[in-house]
């Protein structure tokens, strides 16, 4: 036997280098390959080859690949080998252990973890039946010196994490192994602790003898591997084993915080046990921690690592060290931890007071918020944010002091310093270590800012004197400081500031700083408390400095608006505020310069105008005094025609619009209305304009879009043009999105706002604007009506040369899309050149938005005027809804977005614009047949057909491999792919949205009450099937639902769109419409008569999911759900579902027919709900596919052995159970003795 082995390997070891050889031919490697594998399937001795080549006498490449055969061994071939096979593999192995490597500092790491996989696989498959006294082995092996004590730790830590951290067992072996670990886990920890205590005092001895170095090492290495042992099991075992001995284990870690080679692993293990969730009455052991002992330590090691780690300090060139920057990471997320146990204990039922120490843990913390690490700064934000919102710890005297610390140290927390490629700051070494570039530090520290401001804004609410103090100090101080524009200089104009200038930092950072301060100061302190005087001070001061910096102007103006509120008590100041803002609505760096505005220009212009629009929309009634002066500014600053941007002017029409609102007569806010709109209604009715909007080649031309463009000058009346048409189109919007009818009934009756009530007796308004907009709305709906007609193939032809790429997604809205958030920092603010194509996609893409929202505001501001449009349905189904199929996914968009509410923050930035309550949400219930049910029933039909076609594309991508195409197309290509399928994925869940919020209503679960459930895992809830029954039977049909749900053809549709989607490759998608939609739609036709094909093809779609996205719990569970929910109500009637069911693959005929006894016969029910969905989730389980990645692996079977731990049934016995009960002893005759 020993010849075909040797002979064997020979060939192993030579396929072995010729892998590993960077010059091997690919063709050889792959052949060598190909021997390994079929060498690991068909040979029948692998396992003699195997320890042979893990020799220690062959090299370290070849050892590895001998102990990878050992594993595969064990993995794949296990359960067939003979009992005596086995046992003398396992001797081998443990022989491996004992003799089979070298010393603890020569080997390589790799040769050890193979090594403890092997004896991991073993115990998988054997312990603890098989193998009881595998524990003790491991005891005795650490006797044999550090090698083997390492290895030991090396077997304890994989086990844990194959059991629990990575569960790849068997159920029923998992359990086994897992209830034997915590049986043996008091020995277990002893074990740990006495092998760590017994060589970390070896490792103290032995470093201070010279020439013990190598052995000092030794032990040390073997502390290292024991400590992260350690912390794969203090994440998991009972919070008892942690805090055992009073704290002994927290004890050690906190000693060895000081030991500089184990402090990082003993900081890991700390940070584990300190963020343990669980009960709060166990978690009450771990403020031991917040002793004098224990945090002397945390701070001194925290001292001396910031000491060691100090650039300063060292020579120059040597840079920061990352090991002791980690260790700091890691202290600071100890006292964050920390922090996080205290607020929960602290008034709790834990009866947890507050420690009697806690301003020198405060003092701590407070350190490593002031510390050069913009990592470390805004690591602390959060426990500050808890501890300031804390019912009783914010009260505490001691928190209330920190708070005002905290709110100093924000001043310089809050200053945008430390950019990765300057030097100007000492926080620029450490953001090297955690930063690639510039603008990665940029994104970081926005999200950080607004951190802080949210933080700060929680300490004022505990002193908010103090904080106004600080802030009214900081002002004088920069309006009082000359300017610094520093070494980098802006383009906008010489001596102006870049936003790296020391000046624009500081001015930056302070504005933030007011701001929060002054949000909750105006909220939380009485008005008669108000520090009015030092406010209007502080106005004065900041209306009089005088600046021409935009960047500086830009923080002004943010200041102004933070200290408008104080004007309410000093009216008379209110023209110096106006006086103030209406030159930066016309604000030039270089009056009548000819080059593009920079952004810090733009921001100055913008920031006036949106200063007015919150004014007025905040303050109407203290404003409204001031209404004629107002109307004479923006009517003087309208007779430039190019003064003012179409936005601007916009914005402040919009001003007006509001403060008109508060005129309460509708007449005169009416002739109001009409006067401002005049000049828009005559423009937008006039027969050019006419003309030009109701034909796709007249609008084209007189845009420009048909002219090529060679110089710029060529293109100055068509951008005139394109201008007007979008001021008419931005007025029309302002309008209807501000115009109102008064909030309150008495003083809407009062000015003539009601004109009658609904026969449930709610009051019906009449809008001002109503009339003037309406006669604008032939000529819009026409607009609509062209734009989308400029997709159809003659009009695109249309385009010239220049203006081809029109229609194409815009840069801004395709990194929106890709959800690439990250701008280019641009640092010196250069003026934005853009192309003639550019300001045309600008155009195009504006004026669509606008148009859309134009008609999706209608609906809420014109009510029943809107509705009641003569022939509006055909209006708008031959304006919005035409030439649907030739409109690209990005600009069908905005029609699903006024027809659906979309949150900010459900989908990312591409959801960024929140929109009012529009079309379908504001129209009356007696418009739903007439008006919307048409609408819908179009939209969804067309939307259903669009959406197959593009997820049909997508899946045949998905199938297709890769093109031959050169790099540089291939990579356009993959862009403009990922492009589409994201706007396709968007889509669908917009439409899935409108579909949800048109028909569903949804009952939501009331939220957990308990503290300590909400430590919980979050990720439970999704996955949890009694939270999804739950969900899925409780909703109900909304009143438009019931509506739709009598136009057969319609509800079809609506079926179709959300059965259809669940195989859609979208889980994000799937996951919600099975919860929340399929079941809420279908439960209200189950009882009809549907047609059996209609019931097989539901069922399928739900099977054919499950294929698509079985693999993903949250969807598996939704879908499980779903599918039994169709089964049970259709299958008594369709024995066609059964005949499904037999199809799946490797179904349990037996099993399946008793299922389907008990469904069509509910009186044969005798099992709970919740093992009928395990039945059924077993009989399904053949239907659930397999990601790419693991459909080709091959299966590792680890059979399960006889059960250690059966439950024993409680007998039903009453005479049995009468101990228990203790009914018996009442009658005992002894009892009185």
């Amino acid at each position: 036997m020993a010849d075909p082995v040797s002979a064997m390997c020979e060939q192993l070891v030579k396929a072995v280098n010729v892998m590993m050889d960077a010059e091997s031919n690919q063709r050889y490697r792959l052949e060598a390959l190909k021997f390994f594998e079929e060498f690991k399937e068909k040979c029948l001795f692998c396992v003699p080859c195997g320890l042979q080549l893990a020799d220690k006498s062959q090299t370290a490449v070849v050892r590895h690949f001998g102990l990878q055969i050992l594993e595969h061994v064990i993995k794949f071939q296990w359960n067939n080998m003979p009992q005596q096979d086995k046992v003398h593999l396992k001797n081998c192995t443990m022989e491996l252990l004992t003799n089979g490597t070298y010393p603890i500092l020569e080997e390589q790491s790799h040769i050890k973890d193979a090594l403890s996989r092997i004896v991991v696989e073993m115990i998988k498959r054997e312990w603890p039946q098989h193998w009881p006294d595998m524990l003790k082995e491991m005891e005795t092996l650490t006797s044999f010196g550090e090698t083997q004590t390492e290895l030991v730790m090396l077997i304890l830590l994989r086990l844990a994490e194959d059991v629990i951290t990575f569960q790849t067992l068997p159920t029923q072996r998992r359990r086994d192994i897992q209830q034997t670990l915590t049986q043996n886990m008091d020995s277990i920890f002893t074990f740990l602790l006495s092998i760590l205590q017994q060589h970390v005092d070896e490792y103290r001895r032995l470093k201070t003898i010279p020439g013990q170095e190598l052995k000092a090492k030794a032990h040390c290495r073997v502390g290292i591997a024991t400590l992260n042992t350690l912390a794969g099991y203090i994440d998991w075992v009972a919070l008892v084993h942690i805090t055992n001995d009073n704290c002994h284990l927290l004890e050690i870690l906190c000693l060895l915080l000081s030991e500089t080679e184990l402090q990082l692993e003993a900081a890991e293990c700390l940070l584990i046990a300190v963020s343990r969730k669980g009960k709060l009455e166990d978690r009450k052991p771990l403020m031991v921690l917040f002793d004098d002992v224990a945090m002397h330590y945390i701070l001194s090691a925290a001292q001396s690592a910031d000491g060691a780690n100090n650039p300063s300090d060292q020579p120059a060139g040597a840079g920061l060290s990352e090991v002791r920057y980690t260790f700091l990471k890691r202290l600071c997320q100890v006292l964050c931890a920390l922090g996080g146990q205290l607020c929960a204990l602290v008034g709790s039922v834990a009866e947890v007071n507050v420690p009697e120490n806690l301003s020198k843990y405060m003092e701590a913390f407070l350190a490593f918020t002031t510390h050069p690490s913009q990592f470390l700064r805004s690591s602390t934000q959060t426990t500050w944010g808890n501890m300031f919102r804390h019912e009783v710890l914010s009260k505490d005297p001691v928190v209330a002091q920190m708070a005002v610390k905290y709110l100093r140290a924000a001043m310089t927390n809050l200053v945008k310093t430390g950019f990765p490629s300057q030097n100007d700051s000492p926080s620029c070494e450490y953001s090297r270590v955690d930063f690639d570039c510039d603008e990665d530090f940029n994104a970081f520290f926005n999200s950080f800012r607004a951190q802080q401001g949210d933080v700060a804004r929680h300490a004022c609410k505990i002193a908010p004197m103090e904080a106004f103090q600080i802030a009214g100090e900081w002002l004088q101080y920069q309006i009082n400081t000359p300017l610094d524009t520093g070494n980098t200089l802006s383009k906008t104009g010489e001596g102006l500031c870049s936003m790296l200038s020391p000046s624009a930092r500081q001015w930056d950072a302070m504005t933030t700083f007011m701001e929060s301060v002054l949000g909750q100061l105006f909220k939380i302190v009485d008005k008669e408390k108000l520090p009015v005087d030092q406010g209007m001070e502080l106005l004065q001061a900041v209306v009089n400095y005088e600046m021409r910096d935009p960047l500086i102007l830009s923080c002004i103006l943010s200041n102004l608006s933070s200290l408008f509120p104080f004007v309410l008590h000093r009216p008379d100041f209110l023209p110096q505020v106006f006086f103030k803002l209406f030159p930066a609505i016309t604000f030039e760096v270089v009056e009548e310069s000819k080059a593009p505005r920079t952004r810090a220009v733009k921001n100055v212009r913008r920031h006036a105008c949106s200063s007015i629009i919150k004014m007025c929309r905040d303050y109407p009634e203290f404003i409204l005094p001031c209404f004629d002066m107002l109307y004479t500014q923006v009517k003087k600053l309208f007779t430039n025609e190019l003064l003012l941007t179409q936005m601007e002017k916009c914005a402040l029409m919009e001003a007006l619009v509001l403060l008109s609102n508060q005129f309460k007569d509708y007449n005169k806010q009416k002739a109001f209305l009409e006067e401002l709109m005049a000049p828009v209604t005559t423009r937008w009715l006039s027969e050019e304009m006419h003309s030009v909007l109701w034909d796709p080649t007249s609008f084209l031309t007189f845009i420009g879009a048909d002219q090529v463009v060679n110089e710029p000058a060529a293109e100055d009346q068509m951008t005139m043009n394109r201008s007007r048409i979008s001021f008419c189109v931005y007025t029309i919007l302002g309008v209807v999105k501000r115009a109102r009818w008064p909030a309150n009934l008495e003083e809407a009756k009062a000015g003539g706002f009601v004109v009658g009530y609904t026969p449930a007796g709610a009051p019906i308004y009449r809008n001002p604007c109503a009339e003037p907009l309406l006669a604008l709305l032939p000529n819009l709906l026409s607009l609509i009506r062209t734009h989308n007609s400029l997709f159809l193939p003659e009009n695109l032809a249309r385009l010239s040369e220049t203006f081809s790429r029109a229609y194409d997604v815009m840069d801004v809205e395709k990194n929106l899309i890709l959800a690439i958030y990250q701008p280019t920092l641009d640092v010196y603010d250069s003026p934005v050149y853009k192309s003639a194509l550019e300001r045309m996609q600008g155009f195009f893409c504006t004026l669509y938005d606008n148009c859309y929202h134009v008609i999706g505001y209608a609906g809420p501001a014109l009510q029943q005027d809107f509705y009641t449009v003569e022939a509006l349905v055909e209006q708008l189904v031959g304006s919005a809804l035409i030439h649907l199929e030739h409109v690209p996914d990005h600009r069908l968009r905005p029609l699903i977005h006024i027809l659906c509410i979309i949150s900010p923050t459900v989908y990312g930035a591409s959801c960024s614009r929140v929109f009012m309550k529009p079309l379908v949400m504001s129209c009356p219930s007696e418009y739903y047949d007439g008006v919307l049910c048409p609408l819908l029933g179009l939209l969804f039909s067309h939307l259903l057909q669009r959406l197959n076609c593009r997820w049909q594309i997508i899946n045949q991508r998905t199938n297709m491999c890769g093109s031959d195409d050169d790099e540089g197309s291939e990579e356009n290509q993959v862009t403009q792919e990922m492009l589409e399928d994201r706007l396709v994925r968007l889509a669908t869940r917009e439409v899935m949205d409108l579909l949800s919020m048109s028909c569903i209503s949804r009952k939501l679960p009331e939220p957990a009450g308990n503290k300590e459930d909400a430590d919980g895992d979050d990720e439970m809830m999704a996955t949890d099937s009694s939270q999804l029954s739950t969900s899925q039977t409780a909703d109900e049909l909304t009143e438009l639902g019931k509506c739709l749900l009598k136009k057969e053809e319609i509800y079809m549709t609506l079926l179709a769109i959300s059965f259809n989607s669940l195989s859609w490759r979208d889980t994000t998608n799937c996951q919600r419409v099975a919860t929340q939609v399929c079941w809420a739609l279908l439960r209200q036709v189950v009882g009809g008569n549907l047609l059996p094909e209609a019931v097989t093809w539901l069922f399928a779609s739900v099977l054919k999911a499950l294929q698509m996205h079985g693999q993903h719990d949250g969807c598996n569970a939704a879908l499980t759900q779903l599918a039994l929910l169709v089964y049970d109500a259709l299958r008594p009637r369709y024995s066609e579902l059964r005949a499904i069911m037999n199809q799946i693959p490797s179904i349990n005929h037996e099993q399946l027919e008793q299922f389907d006894q008990r469904t069509v016969n509910p009186a044969l029910q005798k099992v709970g709900e919740k093992k009928r969905k395990d039945q059924f989730k077993k009989l399904i389980a053949g239907t659930v596919g397999k990601p790419l990645g693991q459909q080709f692996k091959k299966e590792v079977h680890i059979r399960n052995l006889p059960s250690l731990f059966k439950k024993v049934k409680p007998s039903k016995d009453i005479v049995d159970n009468s101990e228990d009960a203790g009914l018996v002893s009442l009658f005992d005759p002894d009892r009185d003795d």
